[in-house]
């Protein structure tokens, strides 16, 4: 388990240290997720998204590899130029792992006190996961602005993120869940989206097989495509 004491020194700069990670993700527009069976194949992954031009993941918790392949990943990018999070991370332990394993940024389904507060102690930044603006209003209470809208697709897509940009205008979300190359744009061009999830680039049959081209040219074409699109924020 992390120890809290080991970031007393960095507490000073935590905030610009993941204000700099969020405004790295917005820049990047498209998020690679990744569902991840052999950690094995983490370097090559990691390889084949930095040759397509997309040098981060959020590599999921949702199998028992997922843990391993963000140490390797990280072992891998010292200097820090992949940027790797953690994706359903469901329990402040969770965000302990995922930080002494190297993960930079924390993301969960949905919006968790422990979670988010976890993340917030050790300067880490953290994008919950909210569906309702209850959920929206409870984030900005705990000082966040960067949110993960999931399942985005079937919330209502791009209309219901405009919707909710009305009441919260300062508010920007990360839209996950439903996204493809084909609706990505939709997302990407409204003013309250910093980014979107990415499951098609490095997906998991992709991995399974091995297929570390496709993830390059699919990782290539989202950035020739989506990059540009809309104004990040």
């Amino acid at each position: 388990m992390t120890d809290p004491t080991a970031y007393t020194a960095r507490s000073a700069d935590s905030a610009h240290s993941a204000d700099s990670v969020l405004a790295r993700l917005a820049a990047f527009r498209v998020v690679p997720i990744v569902v991840i069976d052999d950690a094995a194949a983490a370097p090559e992954l990691a390889g084949a998204l930095i040759d397509g031009g997309l040098p981060c993941a959020e590599v999921t918790l949702r199998t028992p590899a997922g843990l391993d392949a963000i140490a390797r990943i990280a072992a891998l990018s010292a200097s820090g130029d992949f940027l790797v999070g953690a994706g359903t991370v469901l329990t402040a332990e969770e965000v302990d792992r995922c930080v002494d394993a190297g993960a930079r940024f924390i993301v969960s389904p949905g919006y968790d006190d422990d979670v988010v507060n976890r993340c917030q102690q050790l300067g880490i930044a953290v994008i919950p996961g909210v569906a309702t603006a209850t959920e929206v209003q409870r984030a900005l209470r705990a000082g966040l602005d960067v949110l993960k809208l999931f399942p985005a697709n079937t919330l209502g897509g791009p209309a219901a993120i405009s919707a909710l940009a009305g009441p919260f205008p300062d508010t920007r979300f990360m839209a996950s869940g439903g996204i493809t190359l084909a609706n990505a744009l939709d997302y990407l061009d409204l003013p309250s989206v910093s980014a979107v999830g990415a499951s098609w680039i490095a997906s998991r049959q992709r991995l399974l097989a091995r297929d570390f081209e496709a993830v390059r040219t699919a990782s290539a074409e989202a950035v020739a495509q989506l990059q540009n699109a809309g104004a990040a924020q």
